[in-house]
């Protein structure tokens, strides 16, 4: 089977409407592109659980005409990983934007504080600098009115990892905030096991903040295109 789609998963806050920059471009290049609505990510779903996040995940890579392309930016590349354990049979490469995959045990990104059960956007504080450096005062105030508080299910749900042939699918880390040698010192040094016995990593660089699909959509969408 060759990789008949590319499915898209946004990190945490964003719908599924953050792709539509990137989606666009993609079809345009003759690339078939699915962005997943992730549960309690604009479905209004306050109940989601992970596992919820991950079956829909598994839905759109089921529902391809042959392998997929499973893309993950910031936290959901844990998603995109989740996939690839569990599906390795019909995912042809992951593609982590942002973030790395996190372990067996851990939780998913119970980074920031939860309030009435759901983990709302903290404010561009955590964020300062490198992450949202590109990002203007308008860009910032509609990334806000559109950001999902994600549901407490999500966030501090249990990554769940079985099938070691995840490792033998290709891995490509793009690379905004930070370089590709950061992400490589990162890898040798331990920081991220799982990408530390993936047998197939490239690094790719994008001249971009945290969030690429915003600000280099069509940049982005060649960088996909291509893997």
């Amino acid at each position: 089977m060759t990789a008949e789609q590319i499915v898209l998963l946004g990190g945490l806050w964003l719908g599924a409407s953050a792709w539509t920059g990137v989606a666009a471009e993609l079809e345009k290049s003759g690339r078939h592109a699915v962005s997943v609505t992730l549960p309690g990510q604009g479905d209004g779903n306050l109940s989601a659980t992970l596992a919820d996040q991950v079956t829909a995940v598994l839905a759109a890579v089921d529902a391809g005409p042959g392998r997929s392309v499973v893309v993950g930016h910031s936290a959901a590349g844990t998603l995109a990983w989740m996939a690839a354990d569990a599906r390795p049979e019909r995912v042809a490469k992951v593609v982590l934007i942002g973030g790395f995959p996190t372990g067996d045990g851990q939780p998913y990104a119970d980074f920031f504080e939860i309030t009435d059960g759901v983990m709302p956007f903290p404010g561009w504080g955590p964020f300062e600098g490198a992450d949202a450096a590109d990002l203007d005062e308008s860009a910032r105030r509609a990334f806000e009115a559109a950001a999902i508080p994600v549901p407490e299910g999500v966030a501090r749900g249990v990554v769940r990892l079985r099938d070691e042939r995840r490792f033998e699918i290709p891995v490509v880390v793009v690379c905004p905030e930070f370089t590709p040698a950061q992400a490589r010192e990162w890898i040798a040094g331990g920081d991220v096991p799982e990408l530390a016995r993936a047998k197939h990593v490239d690094l790719v660089d994008i001249d971009a903040g945290h969030w690429p699909m915003v600000t280099r959509p069509t940049e982005l969408a060649r960088i996909l295109a291509a893997v």
